[in-house]
């Protein structure tokens, strides 16, 4: 099935006393990159997160994927403060005033400014009901995200097959020009072949004109090529029909295409022909540009 890697979705709630804000984007990569920001306390979270999105079947791609919770409710929450910090924070102050001759303004309420003295104790949570209370969130976010991606991967989709087509199209173009030229020239060839011998007055090896001829027919042929271009045609739509990620078979397979083009454009001697190569190759580029798209 053919799926953007360029999506994005998101979801909010409020569950439990708690405000869940559910953020996940996607951008092209070769590789799968999962990237989780989880709000601190929820940390322990992080590698289920990812494990989850895997299991959705999300193969490829960078994804960023943001789960931010805010308490509403207390819950047995408390501010503590950090004693041993605060007691060397304040000495720091005091070594500051006699050294530099200060005024003496250490209160609490400029002491506290920093709040590296201070820690939240918050009461033990479940992890099934951490996790319970984000999924909702979660698989709202993902179900638009996923639904993106298939839209996307349609769109691209039908503009390959299209693109696929326009493909055929020229290789058959290819095939009629190479049968005509391969023709006329291996007649050309032997009418002046003929010429130079009456004009040294030898007379003609007819095998050996027809030899010469055959090792030009040979060498400029391009039925092999044209074969298995057809054949990578065939393969092209097998691959989109499959139900499975899809992105690196048709990048592999876009290779060959190329390989088999560049040696037609190697083998042939005609501005025409050569000419329809290069549109060709053209069209191979614009399909590999959207290939990376996809997952």
């Amino acid at each position: 099935m053919a799926k953007s890697m360029t999506a994005y979705g998101r979801a909010t709630d409020i569950i439990n006393g708690k405000e869940i804000l559910v953020e996940i984007k996607s951008v092209n990569s070769r590789y799968l990159d999962c990237t989780v920001k989880i709000s601190r306390l929820y940390s322990y979270l992080e590698e289920r997160a990812k494990a989850y999105l895997a299991a959705k079947g999300i193969t490829r791609g960078k994804i960023d994927l943001y789960i931010g919770v805010n308490l509403l409710t207390n819950k047995g929450t408390e501010i503590c403060l950090d004693e041993a910090f605060a007691e060397s924070y304040i000495a720091a102050l005091r070594k500051l005033r006699d050294r530099f001759d200060l005024a003496d303004d250490i209160s609490v309420m400029s002491v506290a400014r920093n709040s590296e003295i201070f820690a939240q104790k918050h009461p033990a949570e479940d992890e099934e009901e951490a996790w319970g209370d984000i999924l909702p969130v979660l698989d709202e976010a993902l179900n638009g995200f996923l639904s993106m991606r298939e839209r996307e991967g349609e769109n691209l989709k039908r503009d390959l097959l299209a693109k696929k087509e326009e493909l055929v199209s020229m290789v058959e173009k290819v095939a009629l020009r190479a049968e005509q030229y391969t023709a006329a020239y291996r007649t050309k060839l032997e009418t002046r072949l003929r010429n130079v011998l009456s004009e040294l007055n030898v007379s003609a090896d007819e095998g050996r004109i027809l030899t010469e001829c055959a090792i030009f027919a040979d060498r400029t042929a391009v039925d092999e090529e044209l074969v298995r271009l057809r054949s990578h045609f065939t393969a092209y739509d097998e691959i989109f029909a499959s139900a499975e990620p899809i992105g690196r078979k048709l990048d592999f397979l876009l290779q060959e295409m190329n390989r088999e083009t560049n040696t037609i454009g190697s083998k042939c001697n005609d501005k025409e022909t050569s000419a329809m190569v290069v549109e060709m190759k053209c069209l191979l580029e614009k399909i590999r540009e959207q290939i990376q798209n996809i997952e």
